[in-house]
């Protein structure tokens, strides 16, 4: 009896990992194309599904299990740390025909993928994707060097029916984000010492002045900071998900 009840106990155990894993917060945004279903999945890991077409960010096996979500048409790749890039969680995602773009640093170590520099734009199954910078300016290791060298990363501006949505990958508020215009959700990053402090996503946010804001890959640091520096920002609303 008691056997029975440890391997009841087990199954739920497992079930319980199992459905936590995928009981991520979701928000609906109305297109001119269609609803598009934006699935926060955690830290730099983000889902999109556009109609019939599901783009992933970022997929990592450790925030979720990829074996259990839908499959990727798009996968964009915005650099190549641990935290966002996982040959394991492609291999689980990847339909026969998907379209990984990755960088041009990723391709050294990765193959099949489609490289976006800086600056470049492509149109895949109907969606606009254009590959921005993402760097370091401030924060930097003992050796001097930017955690994330200029040229090495991108952030992505997508467009999905008439709504542009940047994910901004790990950078800080550099001057190439004045170029980005008509933002409707932005995507910013605020762990230290890697990415952005509150007031530099403060600052990127003001300057962008996207519609929505959602602080994500932030770590340990408390998001309601943000929400107090930009609380007399009245065209900017900031959204807290859960994207540690």
């Amino acid at each position: 009896m008691k056997t029975l009840q440890m391997i009841c106990f087990v199954l739920l155990v497992i079930v319980s990992v199992s459905y936590a894993q995928n009981d991520f917060q979701k928000d609906v945004i109305t297109t001119s194309a269609g609803p598009l279903e934006i699935t926060f999945i955690g830290h730099g890991t983000l889902m999109f599904q556009f109609g019939e077409v599901i783009v992933h960010a970022d997929p990592v096996s450790r925030y979720a299990d990829y074996s259990k979500l839908p499959k990727a048409d798009i996968v964009l790749i915005t650099h190549q740390h641990g935290d966002h890039f996982d040959k394991a969680a492609l291999n689980l995602i990847a339909k026969p025909d998907v379209k990984i773009i990755i960088t041009e640093t990723i391709s050294k170590d990765y193959e099949g993928g489609i490289i976006m520099k800086n600056g470049d734009t492509k149109i895949i199954q109907g969606v606009e994707i254009q590959a921005v910078p993402a760097y370091n300016v401030e924060h930097k290791r003992n050796s001097g060097d930017p955690f994330h060298p200029k040229g090495e990363g991108n952030g992505y501006v997508i467009t999905f029916g008439n709504k542009r949505v940047y994910i901004a990958g790990d950078t800080e508020n550099v001057p190439e984000m004045d170029q980005i215009e008509n933002l409707d959700i932005a995507f910013l990053p605020m762990n230290l010492p890697y990415t952005m402090t509150p007031e530099m996503v403060a600052d990127a946010a003001i300057r962008m002045q996207p519609t929505v804001l959602y602080p994500y890959h932030f770590g340990d640091t408390d998001p309601k900071l943000l929400v107090d520096l930009l609380k007399n920002e009245k065209n900017i609303e900031v959204r807290i998900r859960n994207m540690k």
